[in-house]
């Protein structure tokens, strides 16, 4: 019972320490560790204060998607725009207990995608190039290796950003309307395709 106590106390001692280094301000400890404390805490432990900060997020921003198919007759075709956000945004409304992954797996691989990459679409460094391997996967994933009777070949994404409406009692003025950034083709290799180890 004793070790039991003591196992549950370390274990209860070393998450609070790691979340704790998370969300505090920068300091050398958190830099020293910062590698260990973010394999920790993300992605099932994370803090995100955006809402409270000075200057929370003012837009929505949804990714789509669509593919390149070609058919078993060899014609070729390229399908519509498919909403991912709103298809998570489904699956998540009504559950009274929706995971954290249903919840933020394609917010969080946007973000880390859109972080490392420049303002013409190229990768920034390694991370640049995982982010596309990453976001790749999760496309491959939600769509299957057929699509409208074809083999997918390709797939595209675009970001639709729209900004928040003000409320009522603001005086402030916005352009309110939804604008695309449209990234390039894409080829799908084996690499990209559900179930695989590489």
């Amino acid at each position: 019972m004793a070790i039991t106590v003591a196992v549950v106390a370390v274990a209860v001692a070393v998450h609070v320490t790691m979340v704790f280094l998370h969300v505090a301000p920068d300091n050398t400890v958190s830099r020293q560790h910062s590698d260990a404390v973010d394999d920790y805490v993300l992605p099932e432990f994370e803090q995100n204060w955006k809402l409270f900060a000075p200057n929370p997020l003012q837009q929505n921003v949804a990714v789509h998607a669509r593919a390149a198919v070609t058919k078993d007759d060899g014609n070729t075709e390229t399908t519509g725009w498919v909403n991912l956000t709103a298809l998570d945004g489904a699956a998540v409304r009504g559950n009274p207990a929706p995971s954290h992954t249903q919840q933020n797996e394609l917010r969080r691989a946007w973000e880390f995608y859109a972080n490392y990459h420049d303002d013409k679409s190229r990768p920034v460094g390694l991370r640049g190039r995982l982010s596309e391997q990453y976001m790749k996967r999760i496309v491959m994933r939600r769509f299957g290796t057929r699509l409208n009777g074809g083999s997918v070949e390709r797939i595209q994404l675009r970001s639709a950003i729209t900004p928040v409406k003000p409320p009522p009692w603001s005086q402030e003025r916005m352009d309110l309307r939804t604008k695309y950034a449209v990234q390039p083709w894409w080829p799908v290799t084996s690499a990209d395709l559900p179930g695989s180890d590489s």
